[in-house]
């Protein structure tokens, strides 16, 4: 199994752009932070921030490009992907992403700003109970 869930601050505007025939992919990145404690002998161990490359395709692409500004909370959903690319200089680079399933916004909006509440995972089909079933 494969699976991500982080909580975390978006640090910078959203990059969002579109491929092929108009389909939405955005890119954030998400900074995540495991508060820091003392220890019982009164060793102070700081705030650890760990930061987190998204990428979100399709619809989820596009709310992130209307609701989503630098400094919100988000709660993230989704699978790790490890690439790999060359730089400039044609070094082999790796990268780590996480790519979203599914988002909540967590940063309260203004009522006047007319946010309205959206679907932000993908669309799942409907299903019917069986009409034989006695339950």
């Amino acid at each position: 199994m494969n699976k991500v869930m982080l909580i975390g601050n978006v640090g910078q505007e959203p990059e969002v752009r579109y491929v092929d025939q108009g389909v939405a992919v955005a890119r954030i990145r998400l900074a995540t932070t495991e508060r820091g404690y003392t220890l019982q002998n009164g060793t102070q161990v700081p705030d650890h921030t760990d930061w987190h490359n998204v990428i979100l395709w399709r619809r989820m692409a596009e709310i992130i490009e209307k609701y989503v500004h630098k400094g919100d909370k988000l709660y993230v959903e989704g699978r790790i992907r490890y690439t790999t690319y060359d730089d400039k200089q044609g070094q082999r680079r790796y990268a780590t992403e996480i790519w979203a399933d599914n988002i909540e916004l967590l940063s309260p909006k203004p009522a006047a700003a007319g946010v309205v509440n959206e679907p932000l995972a993908a669309p799942q089909p409907d299903t019917k109970p069986d009409e034989g079933l006695p339950f």
